[in-house]
């Protein structure tokens, strides 16, 4: 089956909604948050525990996998089922969960150390199997939990106590990552933008297949003010491109800066906007199937300076549901070969029994 058109509803449907009207209370765990005070951790957690309730899923069918991290601690303050797992594996733990339980609606917490050092083949796996996954990656371009080294995500010349004089690694892209093993949902969007984050989520929420988050969050203890230029007021207006499906790509004080495709070598830069130019700024679409302009829209940042850095959804597109193939799959081997006996397949033909 090459393509697969499923509607949205058609796999909220497998998961029993909730019996009574919600609450963001409904959602708080009895477990003290313990993360630093002034974390971007929190902000995220409050827009997470305040949307949820608009899903309209029960509680006992939502499950939230964490690795290793300070953001792995996010399925103890979550009141739903969850685990804190291994490092770099909540993909994998989740990808079995998904396709086992396709009642569950499942989330993987995650940190830019996390999920981008130890846990890279399993997030790009993830993403290409396009298992229905929500993945949140908290990326605040250090590791914080063990405090404070340079992480996957770190500028070039960061200074931490591992890169005393520092780091020489060139620093991974989530979104252009994540777009390149074709991932089919791909959005960015950052801690304190409540408004933003929780439209984000939304849209991650209800798209069928693996939907990845990346959420510019600040670690106010080893990495304090990362993203400084992208919250504050005034740069902000220069320096985020916020993007809009089905709008020009425009920004700047009076929308005056817009994104242009260059004839000559097909990539994407900023222009002023002027009557010439007007009729050539982009239009964002996120339902593209071709990955290349969201691509050359995650590009468009300056990884030192974070000037022209875009947020919302790069990329919305429907293709094949993991979950979905192997479930017809095992439907259609049943009806061709009936249940399968697990002592059989275990015991295969090389078995024997050895006399007493």
């Amino acid at each position: 089956m090459s393509e697969v058109d499923i509607d949205t509803n058609e796999l909220l449907t497998l998961i029993p909604k909730a019996e009574a009207k919600q609450s963001m209370k409904d959602f708080k765990s009895d477990q003290e948050v313990r993360w630093c005070p002034g974390c971007g951790d929190y902000a995220v957690l409050a827009a997470v525990q305040g949307f949820m309730p608009d899903l309209g899923l029960a509680k006992e069918n939502i499950v939230f996998v964490s690795g290793i991290g300070c953001s792995s601690r996010f399925p103890y303050y979550m009141n739903t089922y969850g685990m804190h797992s291994i490092h770099g594996r909540a993909p994998a733990i989740a990808t079995g969960l998904a396709t086992s339980r396709r009642d569950l609606s499942v989330w993987v917490v995650t940190g830019d150390g996390d999920s981008l050092s130890i846990g890279g083949n399993h997030l790009i796996h993830a993403l290409r199997r396009n298992v229905n996954l929500k993945i949140l990656l908290f990326n605040n371009r250090i590791y914080g939990l063990t405090k404070g080294q340079y992480s996957p995500t770190s500028e070039i010349g960061k200074i931490t106590k591992s890169t005393p004089l520092g780091s020489l690694d060139a620093p991974f892209n989530p979104v252009s990552l994540a777009i390149g093993a074709e991932a089919s949902f791909v959005a960015r969007t950052v801690d304190s933008d409540r408004k933003h984050l929780t439209s984000v989520l939304r849209a991650a929420a209800d798209h069928p297949g693996t939907a990845l988050v990346e959420i510019y969050q600040n670690c106010n203890i080893f990495n304090d003010g990362a993203f400084e230029v992208l919250k504050d007021k005034e740069r902000a207006q220069e320096a985020v491109i916020r993007l809009e499906d089905g709008q020009p790509i425009r920004f700047g004080t009076d929308n005056a800066k817009g994104v242009v495709r260059d004839p000559a070598t097909g990539d994407l830069e900023v222009v002023d906007v002027t009557p010439e130019n007007e009729s050539r700024i982009l239009v964002h679409d996120t339902s593209v199937q071709s990955p290349t302009t969201a691509f050359a829209l995650s590009r468009l940042a300056n990884p030192d300076t974070l000037h022209h850095t875009p947020i919302g959804v790069f990329r919305n597109v429907r293709r094949p549901v993991y979950d979905t193939l192997m479930s017809e799959q095992l439907d259609t081997a049943v009806e061709r070969q009936g249940k399968g006996d697990l002592s059989t397949l275990l015991a295969g033909n090389d078995t024997w029994t050895v006399a007493g």
